[in-house]
């Protein structure tokens, strides 16, 4: 790859300060603020800072160095807040695991990293020689924390994230001082105000986690941990959300979604909330979601784009009219010192293509796969701000006068009769029906190799009628015809991955098992 070819965004330089300071500052001038709340009870600064030392402490103990890898998998709580915290404090790479996962999985993870330590409630789960190490008690004292005795080299990893892997297993990426410094300087002055009250809704081994966790505590602000049973529930995490009076939320669109079609205008008008962020997969401007923050003018909605490889390289704040906004909203502009770059399909086409991350958010590559890192991680001609290596991201993205807009993954490009297909456009214009709470369009293919567009809906509750006929009817005053789907199922819900988005191959599994219930049930056979 060559640099003129490249479409150049830069977002500017940037030289953060380390994303501890933040926290340093609040523990030496407002020990007694709250800094956490759990189920169980809540914690002032001083008293967390001093639990992450006791944390610290026990790492020395356990003969843990600066730079060494410390696996953590605890429940959510207060206590895995202050494993963390521990951790960088002590200059040590922080590796989260979560304790639901399948054993095997959890188990080729703690081979993978091969962590110097393992925190963890029990051991039993995985074999390991590394020592496991207790994260104690809370402390009742507060000693102060000298900075200087952290490590916050620019270089450092900070954590080592495990992504989805094409075969099947899973594969780490680390992520230096340099990155999240970037992020958490940038959150906490773009946040309403840095001492948010945030929700941490996000699983502890999804980046997602990092920006709710150090950008609300290095900022001053109150984390409240959401019990993990209200997940799938919106109803009651409405209610959360106001006794906990959370203003700012994280949140994949799948979720926002469900949030919008529960709420009534009496629940929105009890919400705190000011800001509510969406990343993961492409946000869809519902009419549910349209309302709601037409209920909530004093919050913004905002729009963050970012991959396991980076964490958040953009961001897009939506205008003050809910109704003003587009269907599919731009993913926005580049933070500050990250640069990205657009290499065009074609020379026709300049402002279409794959997009490259660089700069400071830029990870080094993928633990232990050098193939992979080569492949993805590449070297460039000096950029327009200087840079000579980046990330393939793999999607195709589009530059317009408002920003660039997320068009689709390269790897899994739909197109029919060979014209493509835009699957977000499809479920965007199924929302826009009244009796769609959610939807997901895919390409199912069958073992004979024949593909077909398909799509999934969620009905709202006491809808009734021909839901198929319907859905098409209306897709068809739309669209253009290759891009209507051959059929529309009816679901329960859509399925879910573990960070929250829709997992788009379960829609296709649900989709072909009614599909061949269909077919069975014309052939005069048992459903």
């Amino acid at each position: 790859m060559t640099a003129p070819k490249f479409k150049s965004l830069w977002g500017g330089p940037a030289t953060p300060d380390c994303h501890l300071t933040g926290f340093v500052r609040r523990v030496t001038h407002d020990p007694g603020r709250t800094a956490v709340v759990d189920a169980d009870r809540s914690y002032t600064y001083g008293e967390l800072a001093a639990w992450a030392q006791t944390v610290s402490s026990n790492l020395t103990l356990a003969g843990v160095n600066v730079g060494d890898r410390v696996a953590v998998s605890l429940p959510r709580g207060a206590g895995a807040v202050a494993a963390l915290l521990g951790v960088l404090l002590h200059g040590a790479t922080y590796v989260p695991l979560d304790p639901e996962y399948p054993v095997e999985r959890i188990q080729f993870m703690v081979d993978d990293c091969a962590p110097r330590a393992l925190i963890a409630t029990t051991r039993s789960r995985v074999n390991h020689h590394a020592p496991l190490v207790d994260i104690g008690l809370p402390p009742g004292v507060t000693q102060p924390i000298d900075l200087r005795a952290v490590a916050c080299d620019a270089a450092l990893p900070v954590y080592i994230i495990y992504t989805s892997g094409s075969t099947g297993w899973p594969k780490g990426v680390a992520l230096n001082h340099l990155c999240i410094d970037t992020m958490v300087d940038w959150q906490t002055s773009h946040s309403p105000h840095p001492e948010l009250r945030t929700a941490q809704f996000a699983p502890l081994n999804f980046d997602v986690s990092f920006q709710e966790i150090l950008g609300t505590l290095c900022g001053g602000g109150t984390l409240a941990i959401m019990p993990e049973k209200l997940r799938r529930e919106p109803a009651q995490l409405l209610r959360w959300l106001s006794d906990q009076r959370i203003e700012r939320l994280f949140v994949p669109f799948v979720a926002l979604q469900m949030l919008a079609v529960t709420a009534q205008r009496d629940m929105l008008a009890q919400l705190c909330l000011v800001e509510v962020n969406t990343a993961g997969e492409q946000v869809v401007c519902s009419e549910d979601i349209r309302a709601m923050f037409a209920c909530m003018p004093g919050c913004r909605l905002v729009n963050h784009y970012g991959q396991s490889e980076s964490a958040m390289v953009t961001s897009h704040i939506l205008g003050p009219d809910p109704y003003a906004w587009p269907n599919l909203p731009p993913i926005g502009e580049p933070l500050p010192g990250c640069e990205l770059l657009i290499a065009p399909e074609v020379p026709e086409t300049p402002n279409i293509g794959e997009l490259l991350v660089s700069g400071n958010p830029l990870s080094d590559g993928y633990l232990g796969r050098p193939e992979l890192t080569v492949e993805r991680y590449v070297s460039i001609l000096p950029s327009p701000a200087g840079n000579t290596r980046a990330f393939r991201t793999g999607d195709l993205v589009e530059l317009t006068d408002s920003g660039l807009r997320f068009l689709s993954r390269m790897d899994s490009q739909i197109k029919v009769r060979g014209i493509r297909v835009d699957l977000l456009e499809i479920d965007a214009q199924l929302l826009t029906a009244p009796d769609f709470a959610a939807a997901a369009t895919v390409m199912v293919v069958t073992k004979s190799g024949h593909a077909s567009l398909r799509a999934a809906v969620v009905l709202r509750e006491g809808c009734t009628g021909p839901v198929e006929a319907n859905a098409l009817k209306r897709l068809r005053k739309v669209l253009p015809e290759v891009s209507v789907p051959v059929s529309v199922t009816e679901l329960p819900e859509l399925p879910r991955t573990p960070s929250g988005k829709v997992n788009r191959e379960r829609v296709a599994e649900l989709i072909a098992d009614d599909c061949r219930r269909r077919r069975r049930h014309s052939q005069g056979g048992d459903e």
